[in-house]
């Protein structure tokens, strides 16, 4: 009998683990873009190349959300084109469900299948992803998030 991890609990780890290195005092997450069971990019929610840390001068605060850092979804992407790795029929683990705006981003990038914890996608984001065929396949357990206020 195989005891090994599924390949979707294996990346789903990953994903918490790079979640670890989240900046933003409130909320770490972490994204990992797959592709033919191949990592392409990873993400985690935190600011901008040569911006501050939120860990360094605090949350930047607008209508209650931070919004000082990119999220990991965001994050991966931009690895991802920074180095010229296409994301076309890849998959995306996130340790949470896509925002509307990471939903769009998603949905551009051509990723096909989103693996999230938590809570599944709603509104205008879930409408974008199924709209665009995206598979959407949110694991048993919650990965941690925690927020801070």
């Amino acid at each position: 009998m195989d005891t090994r991890p599924s390949w979707d609990d294996y990346f789903m780890k990953i994903a918490q683990d790079v979640a670890t290195r989240a900046t933003c005092l409130r909320r770490h997450v972490g994204a990992v873009v797959v592709r033919d069971k191949r990592i392409l990019s990873t993400g985690y929610n935190g600011s901008p190349p040569g911006q501050p840390h939120c860990t360094d001068v605090g949350c930047l605060m607008e209508e209650g959300r931070c919004i000082r850092t990119l999220h990991a979804e965001q994050n991966a992407l931009i690895q991802a084109a920074l180095h010229g790795v296409s994301t076309e029929g890849a998959t995306l683990y996130g340790t949470c469900r896509p925002c509307h705006v990471c939903a769009r981003m998603v949905v551009g990038a051509g990723i096909r299948r989103v693996v999230f914890a938590g809570d599944p996608p709603d509104g205008w984001g879930l409408d974008v992803l199924t709209g665009a065929g995206v598979e959407l396949v949110r694991m048993p357990e919650a990965a941690p998030t925690a927020e801070k206020d």
